[in-house]
């Protein structure tokens, strides 16, 4: 992994453990993504008016086939929190909605915070509730876990809303045994998949689900500002466009009604969601899979280091995670401090988190990082457990 370090633009005096929060884009896919607003700019109105449309649905047909489905069930968004807005939104829309007060949106205790609030705020104003099940931890047998989940199901349940790659946990959750069980019981299907393009193998066809909403400006590596929701074509007559622009009774319609409600929003810069391919591209040509196996051994080892410092448990087995991990840390210790110390006095860029009242700290392994960066995150923490008197537990 030393070898791809000089292929990204991060900063070098800086040990980057933080590629979960909003990726890192290797230099030649950067290239791409700045070729392509030279284009734009070079002749705006040939580039937004004319080439857009054709250039748009190559792109989308690339990611389409990284995904497993078809080009017309994909569309871009510029992340997965303005994606699925679009969905939670149309499920309460005053025109035939699909959810009435007494509804319930079954999701888990381990959702992204920005997720939480969108399901939050629409349910106040609506009276269906967003119910979030307590996941337990230590996670050891996935059955378990699903039977856990799927207790919290009734006849009140109408929609599944569960994370692929938790937030705060770094948890890969098994979404397609949720997905095929919710299928069979009618219930629709939400899948949030921030952190999973590029960081573990995706076939959404054989996932079943209804909607999926993800990042390729995180662990695909993508320029940011590049994501996309999937909707499977028995449920996309359900979304109504989130902008109302050209698309919608389309003078040159494309033949489906999901990409032209969604696809343009008006002016804005295409070139993130152009230089998703070259992001594809990139990652083929450098054994991704060895990558991912290489990030996740250290993830592992690391993980086990700190606990090892701190006498706490992990909170799952090995391969509940892949990339990226989330370690406890003492209860005690103030987060925010922990962390600016981490930052000012080791050049540590990595998040510590508050969840379900525990501290955490998660820590993301990507081609750039190398046994040296996990050696320093260790033996940083090692030395402010010793300033913060801390002895083990």
């Amino acid at each position: 992994m030393n070898q791809m370090k000089h292929l990204f633009l991060l900063d070098p005096d800086i040990i980057f453990l933080n590629h979960g929060s909003f990726g890192a884009c290797p230099m030649p896919v950067f290239e791409t993504y700045q070729n392509w607003q030279r284009q734009i700019e070079r002749e705006p109105v040939e580039f937004l008016g004319r080439l857009s449309t054709q250039l748009l649905a190559e792109s989308r047909q690339r990611l389409a086939t990284y995904l497993g489905v078809k080009s017309d069930e994909v569309v871009y968004f510029t992340n997965p929190t303005t994606a699925i807005n679009m969905v939670a939104r149309n499920l309460f829309k005053l025109k035939n909605p699909l959810l009435h007060p007494g509804d319930e949106i079954l999701a888990t205790n381990h959702e992204y915070g920005a997720m939480d609030r969108t399901w939050h705020y629409l349910c106040k104003q609506s009276g269906v509730r967003y119910i979030q099940q307590a996941i337990p931890l230590p996670l050891i047998n996935t059955n378990d876990l699903i039977e856990f989940f799927w207790s919290g199901v009734n006849h009140r349940t109408r929609v599944i809303f569960i994370s692929h790659i938790t937030s705060p946990t770094a948890l890969r959750f098994p979404v397609r045994e949720i997905c095929r069980r919710a299928r069979q019981a009618g219930i629709l299907t939400i899948i949030d998949g921030a952190h999973a393009p590029g960081h573990i193998p995706l076939d959404l066809k054989e996932m079943n689900v209804d909607f999926y909403g993800a990042a390729c400006h995180k662990w695909l590596c993508a320029p940011k500002g590049s994501g996309f929701l999937y909707a499977h074509k028995n449920v996309q007559y359900l979304l109504d466009p989130l902008v109302v622009s050209w698309g919608y009774e389309s003078e040159k319609p494309s033949g489906s009604q999901f990409i032209d409600y969604h696809e343009w929003q008006g002016t804005r810069d295409l070139a993130a969601f152009l230089s998703v391919p070259a992001a594809i591209d990139f990652q083929a040509e450098n054994d991704w899979e060895t990558v991912r196996k290489n990030c996740h051994r250290l993830a592992i080892e690391t993980r086990n280091r700190i606990d090892q410092l701190t006498g706490l448990q992990p909170i799952s087995l090995d391969h509940w995670v892949n990339q990226m991990v989330s370690v406890r840390l003492p209860d005690h210790l103030k987060l925010d401090m922990f962390k600016e110390d981490l930052y000012n006095l080791f050049h540590i860029e990595v998040p510590t988190i508050l969840w379900n009242s525990k501290s955490f700290i998660r820590v993301s392994f990507q081609a750039y990082n190398t046994q040296d960066d996990a050696d320093s995150l260790v033996e940083a923490i090692s030395y402010l457990l010793k300033k913060y008197n801390y002895s083990g537990e």
